[in-house]
């Protein structure tokens, strides 16, 4: 990896619904292997952000770039084949399929590989392999062939966060992933994204400030769609005017 690029760069993002200034000239730089935590109240443009950067969202000015390349108008499924990955607030997950079935119909997508409907998912023996290697490496190994709708919440989720490292991804941008979590499973899923590989870059939209200041090398504080603070996580924590916007508005962020 060309450790003179940033694995992320936002340059002037900006983001316009009629008169509405969802996301204004929000500038990012993420070096590889970082990671970034982005907070704030409600209606401050973290998840429009994390639509833009994905490709969900197009921008209405401003550029992206993943490694110096620019992705600002690739559809979605490029980004990905370059190398960007994403989880979302809602669980995807087929819920009477096997947590390994789950992967490999992920992975297939990935690859582009022919599904056959009366072949068995564990026969795509490569698929197969590299859906175990993501489970042994998230220690959820011992779950591979549990039906998710037998799984608790906070194992879905992290699921969803194994589907997002099928691809190999170079970024991963984790959308709430404690969301709706108890204490104990927020700590598994703290505990989870600490041990994930130290390459990938990792952007995280967290309501728990608790949490994000945990994962997070630096922080970056959007209000009302543009950058307020940025700093460590011991900055963030001691700037007054962050605990002021933050948590006026605790318990409300659905942005």
């Amino acid at each position: 990896m060309d450790q003179t690029r940033h694995a992320l760069e936002c340059e002037n993002l900006s983001k316009r619904f009629g008169g509405l200034e969802a996301v204004k000239e929000v500038n990012l730089r993420i070096d590889p292997g970082e990671r970034r935590a982005i907070i704030g109240p409600n209606g401050a443009g973290k998840t429009t952000l994390f639509s833009l950067i994905s490709g969900v969202y197009s921008v209405t000015s401003g550029s992206i770039k993943i490694l110096g390349q620019d992705i600002t108008d690739l559809p979605s499924h490029r980004r990905t084949n370059l190398g960007l990955a994403r989880t979302f607030q809602i669980t995807n997950l087929f819920p009477t399929l096997s947590v390994i079935e789950n992967l490999i119909i992920a992975a297939m997508g990935l690859r582009r590989t022919k599904f056959q409907m009366l072949r068995p998912l564990s026969t795509y023996r490569d698929l197969y392999d590299r859906a175990s290697e993501e489970l042994e490496r998230v220690g959820m190994s011992q779950r591979k062939w549990e039906e998710v709708r037998n799984l608790s919440y906070g194992e879905q989720r992290q699921i969803e966060v194994t589907l997002a490292l099928i691809s190999n991804p170079v970024v991963v941008l984790l959308d709430e992933p404690t969301a709706g979590l108890s204490p104990a499973d927020s700590a598994m899923m703290t505990e989870m994204i600490h041990h994930l590989d130290p390459k990938i870059t990792v952007l995280i939209i967290e309501h728990n400030m608790d949490v994000a200041l945990q994962v997070a090398d630096r922080v970056t504080v959007l209000h009302q769609g543009a950058v307020f603070a940025e700093g460590s996580p011991a900055e963030i924590r001691n700037n007054d005017r962050v605990q002021e916007i933050y948590f006026g508005s605790e318990g409300q962020d659905k942005s």
